[in-house]
């Protein structure tokens, strides 16, 4: 149901984010988190009850909705955005961003990605899943190869109020791969360099001659 609340397609069950009269598209496509509801989202089956509360919820948002604006609570989350790595984090091996988005209601969204304050492309699409408590959780992949200078940030916009959350994120405590390679290394052939040493030194003191009295 991660269209039943949009302004646009309130009532409209289905996760491609469009209602199912003509029309085009919302351009922020929302697909399900689980696979199986793939096959559920598609089956159109009888609509009618869909497009009678669709037409409802329009009708309460256009005619009764502006009257009652700021006398009724509304139920809303405010986004919050974090980012991190999928795998351990080594320079210059391809590695994936993760956008993680919770407390979202309504589920309406639109993730963007930014490297040094410009827009990147090539993010996947935007996966949103419900969770407890009547809110929804989203994710955001980008795939990329970290390096030392890189600035990504993740910005979320909730379509319905134009709130904007925005993570950062930046390279910690990582080592080069190949530096990370050379220290092993060292410690290795340091190690065995002591071994040598304490052997010759336990062979030269067990042959020793023993003084007699």
């Amino acid at each position: 149901m991660s269209g039943a609340w949009d302004l646009r397609c309130c009532g409209c069950y289905t996760f491609c984010g469009c209602c199912p009269t003509p029309g085009p598209p919302l351009k922020n496509t929302r697909v399900p988190r689980l696979p199986e509801f793939a096959d559920w989202a598609q089956k159109s089956g009888d609509i009618s009850t869909v497009l009678f509360d669709k037409g409802f919820c329009q009708v309460m948002i256009h005619e009764i909705g502006p009257k009652l604006e700021g006398q009724i609570p509304e139920s809303r989350g405010i986004p919050v955005a974090e980012v991190f790595t999928l795998k351990p984090l080594e320079f210059g091996k391809p590695n994936t961003l993760v956008c993680f988005v919770s407390n979202l209601f309504p589920p309406a969204l639109t993730v963007t990605w930014q490297h040094h304050s410009a827009p990147v492309e090539g993010a996947g699409p935007t996966f949103v899943s419900a969770i407890d408590g009547l809110s929804f959780q989203a994710f955001s992949y980008l795939n990329f190869t970290p390096e030392p200078s890189d600035l990504f940030s993740c910005v979320v916009t909730h379509e319905i109020d134009g709130q904007t959350a925005i993570a950062y994120w930046v390279p910690n405590n990582a080592l080069p791969s190949d530096l990370l390679e050379n220290v092993l290394c060292g410690m290795a052939f340091s190690l065995g360099v002591l071994g040598i040493i304490v052997g010759l030194v336990l062979i030269i003191y067990f042959r020793k001659p023993c003084s007699g009295d």
